[in-house]
């Protein structure tokens, strides 16, 4: 119960239980009672112990919840009670720190930027917080679930991205400190490049958990449905990365964007080939239409990745994975469903995914006409902006695969959902997740790129200049070449280095 006493333990058969008032006099007063005087923590300061205490009693009581289950029907994953203000409030909080506050703070902390710490010290609260009510909440009861174990994961992953973040704004540079400091820097790095990829599985998982979804036979559809439309999406988000930042990595790579496609479509529909029908068993339902779409990719995928470089080995770009995603598109389009809402939401679908192949088709062969980027005249600050379609709807299909699952539809049909009405919201939300991934990266290159204020100088003739890749010389292509690790140590590590090698 969250009233629970704590223990403290002095040593082999010494142990007090105490209260959380008792506990809080401890921490401040550094005893237990006037006849165990004890000083175990009192040369901290007042906020390190404060700090202590709220973590303490933070994870006591959100250990000590009991989630109940008494009320959730047999063989279901949830209870029929609505759900309350307190897990609405627990859902809103997490999706603004995992969801926007801990990515703007990844890219300020890549630039350098001094709202680093600040930002991210938000999102650590409002995790905090949102972690504390979700033990705390009333209304629907939760069977257990992959939500509430993944959390201890996510936030564990938080706890030691914390540590590294302290540790590394404390300066220790020297003996032993300064030999592990590299690998502090690494570690806190990639451990903040792969929480937004953590974060959105968990925030998928709290969707299903939810709703009492993804349970017993429905487990291997909706795995189908979510893992495919999130690949959807992060292919688009990587896209678009590659198109407005990432020019300079492409062309260090020697490689052109479709080696990297269609090396990836092919080991995918090698995986779909295997993973799509029990072998041994008998084909049912759609098990050879997914299987034989597996073939494909791995057939279009190998020749995709012979026809990417030319025959002195320069990179060269093909259609072979727009046509792979076209394929794919019509494939979903027809596939057959048991509610006509499903078959609706399927046709949108692959309509969509149709229409990105077809976009990425016209962008190789007539907008960029075979070259690796725009080369345009004049200030060239933008890609073209044909090449946000493609992107774009990617991630739209990938909500409306995932929004497609049989649980969803039964529950849409069951409500009198118009199908127009439901993928106009999934346009909707993919919408605005392509406007923060355009903001997140505009807010990069502004700061790793600043542009030269108007009137500030004669305009340099870009025709003499090193040559643009969508919009960045390469001059700033060579700047973007510097790793982002360096953005993790502050400007005073800089001087303490520079002066240590003169």
């Amino acid at each position: 119960m969250p009233g629970a006493p704590l223990n403290l333990v002095r040593g082999p058969g010494d142990v007090h239980q105490l209260s959380r008032h008792e506990a809080f006099e401890y921490i401040f007063n550094s005893r237990l009672d006037s006849t165990h005087p004890q000083q175990p923590i009192s040369f901290m300061a007042p906020s390190i112990r404060l700090a202590i205490l709220s973590s303490l009693l933070l994870l006591h009581g959100a250990i000590a919840h009991e989630h109940h289950d008494d009320k959730i029907p047999e063989g279901e994953g949830v209870s029929p009670d609505p759900i309350d203000t307190t897990l609405w409030i627990h859902i809103l909080i997490q999706i603004i720190a995992f969801g926007l506050v801990f990515p703007t703070g990844m890219v300020l902390g890549i630039v350098r930027s001094r709202w680093h710490v600040p930002l991210q010290t938000l999102g650590v609260l409002l995790a905090l917080l949102g972690y504390v009510l979700g033990h705390a909440h009333g209304g629907r009861q939760f069977a257990p679930n992959i939500h509430a174990s993944f959390a201890t994961l996510l936030m564990l992953l938080l706890l030691i991205q914390v540590v590294f973040g302290i540790y590394l704004r404390l300066h220790l540079e020297k003996g032993f400190h300064g030999r592990i400091r590299r690998y502090a820097v690494i570690a806190h790095g990639v451990i903040g490049k792969i929480m937004p990829v953590v974060s959105w599985v968990q925030m998928l998982f709290g969707g299903i958990t939810a709703l009492g979804f993804c349970r017993k036979d429905h487990l291997g559809q909706c795995l189908a449905h979510f893992i495919m439309g999130s690949a959807f999406i992060g292919y688009g988000i990587v896209l678009t990365i590659l198109l407005l930042v990432g020019q300079a990595w492409l062309r260090r790579t020697g490689r052109s964007q479709e080696f990297f496609d269609s090396l990836l479509i092919a080991a995918w529909g090698c995986v779909n080939t295997f993973t799509e029908h029990r072998w041994g068993g008998p084909w049912v339902k759609n098990d050879l239409q997914h299987t034989s779409m597996g073939i494909v990719w791995w057939c279009a995928g190998l020749l995709g990745v012979w026809l990417s470089r030319k025959r002195d080995g320069r990179p060269k770009r093909n259609l072979i994975p727009a046509m792979v995603i076209l394929i794919t598109g019509w494939a979903m389009s027809a596939h057959p469903q048991g509610l006509m809402l499903s078959t609706h939401v399927h046709t949108v679908f692959g309509y969509t995914l149709m229409a990105a192949g077809a976009a990425r088709i016209v962008e190789i062969a007539f907008v960029l006409r075979d070259k690796g980027s725009v080369d345009e005249e004049g200030e060239g600050d933008e890609a073209n902006s044909w090449q946000y379609l493609t992107p774009f709807l990617l991630c739209a299909s990938g909500f409306l695969f995932m929004g497609a699952t049989e649980e969803q539809m039964a529950m849409l049909s069951e409500a009198h959902v118009s199908h127009v009405s439901y993928i106009l919201i999934l346009y909707s939300i993919s919408f605005l997740l392509f406007l923060f991934v355009s903001m997140l990266l505009n807010l990069y290159a502004s700061h790793a790129w600043p542009l030269e204020p108007a009137g500030a100088g004669k305009k340099p003739d870009l025709s003499r200049e090193a040559p643009i890749v969508n919009g960045h010389l390469d001059r700033r292509m060579r700047d973007a070449e510097e790793f982002e690790l360096e953005g993790l140590m502050s400007d005073e590590e800089d001087g303490v280095k520079h002066t240590q090698s003169t």
